[in-house]
């Protein structure tokens, strides 16, 4: 599989959602997505022939849907399929470019600025554990900005976003997406765990993960890293707007953005844990672009506007008490105008 996740605005999945229009061509993208298969392979899984089957896999190519590769065969070739994508986000939004106020960071999960880890935890590398394994210690160590996989039953972590932001921006959008998980010892499918967020010291809302999952491996997993450990996550987005804070659209509690206190050239404090008196104490675990399904850390984006900073020209009197010449103060305004920062 080439890639995990693809993200598209509305008008750029018009081909996509035409391709998968067919039970058959969605058939043959959930066979895909277990292992590649050849056209011969596909026809006798979907009782179908093969030059029909082969009509269906075309379109999917079409669609950057599917790829396909010609390898040597005993009787001559044979043309092999495989898929491209394992998730696609569409954005029912309109998609902001750069320029229109949109801003994206991501942060490698080992790269935080505080943190508290409480047993079982542990994190590592692509190439090993940092540390011991249940050694809140191990946390400090210089190696853990390498981290790409961490975990802890109880305690939080803390990221600073660095917010770069035009200095005449406001805060339209807020979004945070992660790869995340309970933590189980090894791991348990049915482990709930109440994972809260905060920014900037405000709680967001909080998320009950489902299980720590684990008997299949992660995708992006080393072959090194157990078979009995949890193994990969769900991919969640956090968002917050003015209307409220919300995980995968569903709205979570009525924080909105300007409660966030999120200021140009600020950093943007993240905090993620356990609160003491939650319902579901099942830990969480995070995953980097080195484990589990999704090559990414924390993504973090921020849609944002322009704020006119252009004081009102109001009627002013003099120490007389007579009203000032009105030619002179729009004079004095126009001078003192701010400039706008360029781009």
């Amino acid at each position: 599989m080439q890639n995990h996740l693809k993200e598209l605005s509305i008008s750029e999945s018009v081909d996509i959602f035409r391709a998968l229009g067919s039970k058959t061509r969605s058939r043959i993208i959930e066979l895909l997505t277990s292992h590649e298969m050849n056209i011969g392979e596909l026809s006798t899984k979907l009782g179908l022939t093969q030059p029909s089957v082969t009509k269906h896999v075309q379109i999917l190519e079409e669609a950057g849907l599917v790829v396909s590769d010609y390898i040597a065969a005993p009787q001559g070739t044979q043309k092999m399929c495989r898929v491209v994508f394992e998730r696609i986000v569409v954005d029912l939004a309109p998609k902001a470019m750069l320029d229109e106020g949109f801003a994206e960071i991501e942060l490698p999960i080992g790269m935080y600025t505080n943190i508290e880890p409480i047993p079982t935890c542990g994190l590592a590398t692509r190439e090993k554990f940092i540390g011991l394994v249940d050694a809140p210690i191990s946390f400090f160590l210089p190696e853990r900005s390498q981290a790409e996989i961490m975990w802890m039953a109880k305690g939080w972590v803390e990221y600073v976003f660095a917010n770069t932001l035009p200095v005449n921006s406001h805060v339209k959008s807020f979004e945070l997406v992660m790869e995340i998980c309970s933590e189980a010892p090894g791991y348990n499918n049915t482990y709930p765990s109440d994972i809260t967020m905060w920014v900037n010291g405000i709680e967001i809302g909080t998320y009950t993960s489902a299980g720590d999952f684990g008997g299949t491996r992660g995708q992006l997993n080393p072959t090194w890293y157990p078979d009995n450990m949890n193994q990969w996550g769900v991919l969640r987005t956090w968002s917050v707007d003015s209307d409220g804070a919300y995980i995968d659209g569903i709205k979570i509690s009525d924080v909105v953005t300007d409660d966030l206190n999120i200021n140009p050239w600020a950093p943007t404090v993240v905090k993620i844990g356990i609160k003491p008196d939650a319902k579901n104490v099942g830990g969480f675990t995070l995953f980097g672009r080195g484990f589990g399904n999704y090559q990414l850390g924390l993504l973090l984006r921020i849609r944002h506007d322009e704020i006119n900073n252009q004081p009102e020209i109001q009627k002013s009197q003099t120490s007389e008490g007579k009203p000032q010449n009105p030619k002179k103060k729009a004079s004095a305004t126009s001078t003192n105008k701010p400039k706008k920062p360029s781009r």
